[in-house]
């Protein structure tokens, strides 16, 4: 295992701590799990892969609005807006 030193907030050491209490467990493995469960939910895909996808779907799906072309960008607004 690699040391490293990291700076938290006080709530989110003191949540830490709870949860390692809780589990019976030290908080530095509280946070290894933390950093696992991160890593693992990262995208593994590379870059050109994730291209190959979007491209491989692009005109799949039907909206049913026929301005989806002139508006895109309006639609994108309102759809992050929710």
């Amino acid at each position: 295992m690699v040391r490293t030193q990291i700076q938290l907030t006080e709530a989110q050491a003191k949540t830490i701590k709870r949860v390692a209490m809780e589990k019976g467990t030290s908080v530095a493995e509280v946070i290894r799990r933390a950093v696992e469960n991160m890593v693992q939910a990262s995208p593994k895909a590379s870059i050109q892969e994730r291209i190959r996808r979007a491209r491989e779907i692009a005109g799949k799906f039907h909206s049913g609005k026929r301005s989806v072309s002139r508006k895109h960008d309006e639609f994108l607004v309102e759809a992050y807006k929710k």
